[in-house]
């Protein structure tokens, strides 16, 4: 009786117990379906009025901004241990270190309202020693130009092949949405690479033209500085850096611009021509020069916004936006340090895309968007807005 020969004995070493266990909880986390918590109630409510933004507080009920003021929701105040037990299980284990280790932690979460899947930026923050929470809710639609009442110059700077655009402003003033409006046109005209490096992710691009890969720090890469590193072996064609709030950043950023990508970002500033000083502040005077080269001949403009009340029915805030845009002139001036010249050569830039605040505000009373306290409120230079609504056109002096 013939025998078949037995299998020769497997040669293959078995996997590494340690990489299996990693591996595992990657699928796991990539699986894994979000569970429905208590907190999910106050979000939806959020939604369903159209809020904006939501703070909560020990001792206070939650209140919702709604068109730019706090109400309160109608239900008891939170207590600590409500609180806690609403909160918490928001955070997974990498955002509960650090909010344990910083008192504060920055994270996206989503929740399903009437069948739709919202997100929403979070920030969870300790006050007092009690927990709290503020969070803001990103819209599902990407306004284009049209809707957000954007200058044409803001749509002219999508089109450039390498360099640094920066949308400057406080917070809550629209930066967010209006680098989404910009990312969105490039989707919709070029077939091109979009690669975003965002702490957290706001808003989700529905691919059109483009093929867009959405990075959020500390989910998918552990930090910015190992996402900036995989961006340049990702061969994208543009780069979303989100916000630019140290050295590192700005230098990674800058560094991408020149090497042939066109980087988008965000920083904290009042206005265009004061964002050279406020990147300068992240560096030692020592590399002061350096920096100011590498922004007159890397950036290609900076819109600096603020979001207004509107009177417009239907309209509930529109931004009015500065655009400063690096021409010659402008150029000249970020080397030299004249940065004192900049308002002026922003104010005789129009043909190059430029608007000052008092430009931008005046087209707003125009257009009936917003009215005229509303314009004075926030005008830099009142005087000159008086003059620009009689229609006299005030010359910038010299800036040669």
């Amino acid at each position: 009786m013939s025998h078949k020969p037995s299998a020769p004995p497997t040669t293959t070493a078995p996997l590494d117990s340690s990489r299996e266990a990693v591996m595992a909880r990657l699928k796991t986390t990539l699986l894994q379906e979000k569970q429905e918590l208590e907190v999910d109630k106050i979000f939806r409510a959020l939604v369903k009025l159209e809020g904006s933004d939501l703070h909560m507080k020990t001792g206070q009920p939650p209140m919702i901004r709604v068109r730019g003021e706090l109400k309160p929701l109608n239900r008891p105040p939170i207590d600590n241990e409500e609180m806690v037990n609403l909160l918490i299980p928001m955070m997974d284990d990498r955002n509960l270190l650090i909010f344990e280790q910083e008192g504060g932690a920055d994270f996206s979460y989503q929740c399903v309202v009437d069948g739709v899947n919202w997100r929403f930026r979070i920030n969870m923050l300790k006050a007092l020693g009690s927990i709290g929470l503020v969070a803001r809710r990103i819209s599902n639609w990407i306004p284009d130009f049209k809707g957000l009442f954007l200058p044409d110059s803001v749509e002219h700077l999508c089109h450039h092949e390498q360099g640094m655009v920066l949308i400057a402003g406080v917070t809550g003033s629209g930066k967010s949405t209006t680098i989404g409006s910009m990312l969105n046109y490039i989707n919709s005209i070029y077939r091109k690479h979009i690669l975003t490096l965002e702490d957290p992710i706001e808003f989700m691009f529905t691919e059109d033209k483009c093929l867009i890969n959405q990075r959020e720090i500390g989910q998918d890469v552990k930090d910015f500085s190992i996402g900036m590193k995989h961006a340049v072996r990702e061969d994208p064609d543009i780069i979303l850096v989100g916000e630019l709030r140290d050295e590192e950043t700005f230098m990674t950023a800058i560094h991408a611009a020149e090497t042939g990508h066109l980087v988008f970002g965000t920083i904290h500033a009042a206005s265009a021509s004061t964002t050279i000083g406020r990147i300068l502040d992240l560096f030692p005077e020592e590399m002061h020069n350096a920096i100011r080269s590498a922004i007159a001949f890397n950036m290609k403009g900076i819109i600096s916004q603020k979001l207004l009340k509107s009177i417009r029915p239907g309209v509930p805030r529109v931004p009015t936006v500065e655009v400063m845009t690096f021409n010659p002139m402008i150029r000249k001036l970020v080397l030299e340090g004249q940065d004192n010249k900049l308002p002026d050569a922003i104010r005789i830039g129009a043909e190059d895309g430029m608007q000052d605040f008092t430009m931008s505000l005046k087209q707003l009373i125009d257009d009936e968007l917003i009215d005229r306290p509303t314009a004075f409120a926030v005008a830099p230079n009142k005087e000159a807005l008086k003059m620009a609504l009689k229609g006299i056109d005030v010359k910038a002096p010299g800036i040669i």
